[in-house]
C-alpha cells in the first residue's frame, strides 16, 4: 500500500482533531469540475479557496463549489466591506504560502476573515484544496467552519 505523504493541510487537520479522507489526482487538471470527476464526487460537493482584498486593504478568504464563482457583492456583504476584489495572482503565494490551484483554506501563513458557501452548510462532507496542486482532502463543513472560525453566508453564484 502506497504511503500517503502529509501536506501542511493535513497536519493541522490532525493537530485539530478532525477527521478527513485525502485524494490524489491528475495535477495537470485544472478545472475543479474535472477534478471531482476524476475523484468520483459531485461537483457540488467541491470546492475551491478564493483569495479577495477588500475596499478597507484587508484579505478576505471565499470557500465557494468549484461549479460556481464569487459573487463578490454579495462576499462583501458577508463580511461588512464596501468591495472586495480578487487578488492578483502573483500576490496568492506571498500571501498565502499557496499557489495557484493548491490554495487551502487551512493553513495559510496568516488567519483571515473566512466565508464558506452556504451551499455547503448541508452536506455530509465537502472537498477542498489539500494545499497542493493534485491533492485534496474530505471533511465536515461543519469542521472546516469551526476550523477556521469561518461563518456561512451565500457568496457562490450557480
Amino acid at each position: 500500500m502506497k504511503k500517503v505523504e502529509k501536506t501542511n493541510v493535513m497536519r493541522a487537520l490532525d493537530s485539530l482533531g478532525i477527521s478527513y479522507e485525502a485524494y490524489e489526482y491528475d495535477n495537470t487538471l485544472t478545472d475543479g469540475a474535472h477534478v471531482a470527476e476524476s475523484l468520483g464526487k459531485d461537483p457540488s460537493c467541491v470546492f475551491k479557496t478564493l483569495v479577495t482584498v477588500g475596499h478597507d486593504r484587508k484579505n478576505y478568504v471565499f470557500v465557494v463549489p468549484v461549479t460556481g464563482s464569487l459573487d463578490l457583492k454579495a462576499a462583501a456583504a458577508s463580511v461588512g466591506v464596501k468591495n472586495v476584489e480578487m487578488i492578483p495572482q502573483k500576490q496568492l503565494l506571498p500571501l498565502t504560502g499557496y499557489v495557484h490551484g493548491g490554495c487551502s483554506p487551512i493553513g495559510m501563513k496568516k488567519k483571515f476573515v473566512t466565508v464558506i458557501d452556504e451551499s455547503a452548510k448541508d452536506k455530509e462532507k465537502i472537498v477542498f484544496s489539500a494545499g497542493k496542486v493534485g491533492r485534496q482532502v474530505e471533511t465536515s463543513p461543519q469542521d472546516l467552519a469551526g476550523a477556521m472560525h469561518a461563518i456561512f453566508a451565500k457568496v457562490a453564484t450557480k
